[in-house]
Formats: C-alpha cells, sequence, structure tokens
C-alpha cells in the first residue's frame, strides 16, 4: 500500500517531505491566511538537491535519473508546479505562496504529483468556495460580477477593474492544494 502513494521516481523520504510541507501549509494558511517562504523555499531546495544526490547515489547521475528523478526531473517537477500558479496569481485568483507550495510539492513529487494535486486542489478550492458564497448569501452577486469582468475581458480594448472587493469570498488555497496532494498521491496519478 505504502508503495502505491510513492510518486515514480520519488523516494519515501520525498513522500514523507511533502505530507510534512502541505500539512503545514494548510495549517498556517488557516492561521495566518497566507504560506510563508519560510516554509516553501526549504522544500524546494530538499526536493532539487535530494534529488540530485538520490541519483547520484544510485549510480544515474546528479541530472538525470533512471529510476530516480535526479535535478532534472526535480526542476520539470517545480516547473510544473510553479508557473501554472504563477499566472494565477499574477491575475490576482491566488497567493504567491501558493504557487511556491506547488511548486515545492513538484520538485519533491515530480510533474505527475504537481498536476494531479493542482487539478484536485482546484476541484476542492472550487467547492470550497461554492460553500462560502452560500453561506455569506453571495452567490448572485459574485456570479453577476464575474459574469461582467468576462463580458469585459472579451470586448476589445476594454481593461476591466478588479472583480473582487471587500466582501469576495476567500477560501485557504493551501487547505485544497493539502487535500489535493494527498488524494493525488492515494490514487497514484
Amino acid at each position: 500500500m505504502l508503495s502505491e502513494i510513492v510518486p515514480p521516481g520519488a523516494g519515501l523520504w520525498s513522500v514523507a517531505a511533502i505530507a510534512v510541507l502541505v500539512v503545514a501549509a494548510a495549517v498556517v494558511d488557516l492561521r495566518c491566511g497566507k504560506v510563508p517562504n519560510w516554509l516553501t523555499y526549504p522544500a524546494i531546495l530538499l526536493g532539487l538537491v535530494g534529488h540530485a544526490v538520490a541519483g547520484y547515489a544510485a549510480g544515474e547521475g546528479f541530472i538525470n535519473g533512471g529510476e530516480h528523478m535526479g535535478l532534472a526531473g526535480a526542476l520539470g517537477g517545480f516547473a510544473v508546479g510553479f508557473f501554472p500558479l504563477l499566472l494565477c496569481w499574477l491575475a490576482g485568483g491566488i497567493g504567491g505562496g501558493d504557487a511556491k507550495l506547488m511548486g515545492a510539492v513538484g520538485a519533491l513529487g515530480g510533474w505527475r504529483l504537481a498536476i494531479g494535486a493542482m487539478l484536485f486542489g482546484f476541484v476542492i478550492a472550487g467547492l470550497m468556495a461554492v460553500v462560502v458564497m452560500v453561506r455569506r448569501r453571495i452567490i448572485r452577486r459574485t456570479v453577476r460580477r464575474v459574469w461582467h469582468t468576462v463580458v469585459l475581458l472579451i470586448l476589445p480594448g476594454v481593461k476591466p477593474a478588479d472583480p473582487t472587493g471587500p466582501e469576495s469570498p476567500t477560501v485557504p488555497v493551501a487547505v485544497a492544494l493539502c487535500l489535493g496532494t494527498f488524494i493525488a498521491m492515494v490514487l497514484g496519478v
């Protein structure tokens, strides 16, 4: 059972690091509303250095791993996890710490895990947002605001204002990404 949740090319050490990372990020996000750099940067470094050393120790070299991800696999996982969420951050949809968190998950677990964790995490975040909107009774207002923004985006030469406001619903994205990561690992994505 345990061997089924270890992503291809990753070791048990990286699964343990991912579990500690995403749980800690979820707890800090719930308490403080953000994912801090002191949590994500060391995890990214651990993924890059750890996989380079694991590949070298297995006689496969630092860069390319056979059975191990190696540095190239860890860098690829980082890129796949980080850059899509960087775009979301630049658009104002999430925090920068969430992007770095997914970069760290990718560096530790590889690109397949990063994609699975993001997909499951986005679904969970969407469900969380719907629950928040229902509880605050702002579904109609939120849908109207989002629709207005989408229409303005389609019109040429018109730059819409930020659709979010003080009453806009927010969800702890790191919690959704934590759950999405565990689901992806259990399902072997």
